[in-house]
Formats: structure tokens, C-alpha cells, sequence
């Protein structure tokens, strides 16, 4: 049986997360990018100090949530095999599933499909009226049904025909990285065409120069909040809630041991991680959560928490396709 015990947060509203990072080689670091924006670039408003946005809070939750799937086996990493979640077969063969869809849930593979057996199943069992107030405990109680993850991730589901898209649920899991007292770091290269470089560049030809801006940092920093208020809020009991902050924590470690090659220029590794809050409490190891997420799971799916089968199999057809 699991070992991990999580009653000292019974009465804790977050739990939150530090990670101290640095470049894997050298010291200069790519941070994310943003279309006419480029970097995010500020200044604290007390000291002026200088800081960058290393990984945005989307993209963070985006690789948090990759973390579940082995993209070389096709199938659910072994430590969560039994969680719930939607497999979209198309002809036969897997098209995608919601751990992988940027929406879960709210796919347009899973609720947009000609085949509309499924968005009726949601409706029936989210008992959607049109002049009700929407209930989240049965909204709870139906993601962990088909879509564990999405307890974490959260959803919105903006179909009419789901209670006019009132439904949404928050992140319980965020996290974001930025960099401390930065510096610009201004380079550059040429892309050569050994062939013609006074070659047409509108059509990918001839040489052309390029410049670049890397960044060092005094202190890159990985924070990660776990909301336990909202968890425990969903109401779906102690089995439920030990599992979502098992998986969540797994999530973090898995991140941070093994997902932190950003960008080609942005690769990264873990120093130290430090529970800020609550003051004291120890974070549990990967090796344990690997070895104790399958008790857990078994302990929500004994109390029929979980569809069955736990991987739900939806039919996509094309709604183009007029046959």
C-alpha cells in the first residue's frame, strides 16, 4: 500500500513550489517568445530589477500535461495506467485523446464530431437544465469520469448545448518560470546557400544574415501552486483528493527531471526544489509517487469513480463529411 500521506494539508488552501534552475551548459538561456512582443521583458516596481519570462504559465500547464502521455509506446505513462480519459478513433485508429488535446474535453475531435453520441452522453449526465444554475460538483464528478486530468488542467466547455458554455473550471495546477537581474545577450549568424548566395531570398535562396538575443540571468526560478481549496471543493472525497495532489506533484517531478529541454537554446536542469507553503512540509520524491500512483488509482477506481473502462473510446467523423 501507498506510503504517502497528505493529511497535514486537510486545512491548507495552496501548496506552493520553488525550483531553483540554471542552463545545463554554459549560462546563457532562450526565454519564450511572443508574436511582435518577443520576449517579456520588465522591472520590478521596488528595486528596477531587471527579470524575463523563461516559460509562460500556458505553456508550462501545456508541458505539465505531457507528461502523462509516452509518446514512443502510444499509450498513458505506465505509473497512471487506469486514470480516466477519451481516446477519438477515427476509422478504426486513434486520431488523438484528450491528454493530448490543447482543451481536453472541449476538443472539437471529442464535442464537434458528426458522431454526437458523446456530447449527448456529457449533456445527460451533467444533468444540463437551460434556466438552472450550472452544479461544478457534477461537473466534477463527470471529468473525473472521463477526463481525471482535467481536475487539474481545468476545462471550459463551450458548447450551447452544454448549458450555454457555463461550464469552467480553473487550473488547480499552474506554475511559470521567469529569470531574475537579466542580460541581453546580442548575437547573430548567417544562413548560407552554398549553391548561389545571391540567390532569391523571398524563395528560401542566397545567404542571409540573422541576429539573435539569448539572455543570462543572476537566478532562474520555476514556481509551481497547487490549489488545495479547489480540490477539495470538487467534493469527490479523500481517495479523489489524495490522488489529484499525488498526480499533481508527480507532474512537477517528472517536469523538472525530465522536460526541462525548453528550446534548442533553452535547455535547463533542476538545482533545488523548496515547499514555500506550507512552511515545513516535505515534498514527497519521484521514486515514491511512481511506486505509490498505482494504489491510489486503484483506490479511486474501486470506489467507481472512474468510467468503465476507464478509456473512453469516442468515434470522430468529419462534420464536412456530407456522406
Amino acid at each position: 500500500m501507498t506510503t504517502l500521506n497528505f493529511d497535514s494539508l486537510t486545512d491548507k488552501p495552496r501548496l506552493l513550489i520553488e525550483a531553483d534552475l540554471q542552463p545545463l551548459q554554459g549560462k546563457r538561456f532562450q526565454p519564450t517568445g511572443f508574436p511582435d512582443l518577443g520576449a517579456a521583458e520588465y522591472k520590478l516596481p521596488d528595486l528596477g530589477t531587471r527579470m524575463v519570462l523563461v516559460e509562460s504559465a500556458q505553456s508550462v500547464a501545456n508541458r505539465l500535461e505531457l507528461t502523462a502521455w509516452d509518446e514512443a509506446e502510444g499509450a498513458i505513462v505506465e505509473p497512471l495506467t487506469g486514470l480516466s480519459y477519451v481516446v477519438v478513433e477515427e476509422d478504426g485508429k486513434m486520431k488523438t485523446n484528450s491528454l493530448l488535446e490543447a482543451h481536453r474535453l472541449n476538443s472539437n475531435y471529442i464535442l464537434e464530431s458528426k458522431d454526437d453520441s458523446f456530447l449527448k452522453q456529457l449533456k445527460q449526465e451533467l444533468k444540463v437544465a437551460d434556466d438552472t444554475a450550472v452544479d461544478f460538483h457534477q461537473l466534477a464528478v463527470v471529468l473525473a469520469k472521463y477526463d481525471f486530468n482535467s481536475l487539474l488542467h481545468g476545462i471550459f466547455l463551450a458548447k450551447k448545448e452544454l448549458a450555454g458554455g457555463r461550464f469552467k473550471l480553473a487550473r488547480a495546477l499552474s506554475g511559470f518560470i521567469e529569470a531574475a537581474n537579466v542580460e541581453t545577450v546580442a548575437s547573430g549568424g548567417v544562413k548560407n546557400d552554398r549553391v548561389d548566395p545571391q540567390g532569391d531570398t523571398k524563395s528560401g535562396g542566397g545567404n542571409v544574415p540573422f541576429h539573435r538575443e539569448e539572455y543570462v540571468a543572476e537566478k532562474i526560478t520555476a514556481y509551481f501552486s497547487l490549489d488545495l481549496a479547489q480540490i477539495r471543493g470538487y467534493r469527490l472525497g479523500k481517495a479523489v483528493e489524495d490522488l489529484l495532489i499525488a498526480l499533481a506533484l508527480w507532474k512537477i517531478r517528472h517536469f523538472l527531471e525530465y522536460g526541462l529541454r525548453l528550446r534548442t537554446a533553452c535547455d535547463l536542469k533542476c538545482q533545488e526544489i523548496k515547499v514555500q507553503r506550507p512552511d515545513g512540509w516535505a515534498l514527497p520524491s519521484l521514486t515514491e509517487l511512481d511506486s505509490s500512483l498505482p494504489d491510489l488509482i486503484n483506490s479511486v477506481k474501486n470506489e467507481g469513480v472512474f468510467a468503465d473502462p476507464a478509456v473512453t473510446v469516442v468515434n470522430y467523423v468529419d462534420p464536412k463529411n456530407k456522406s
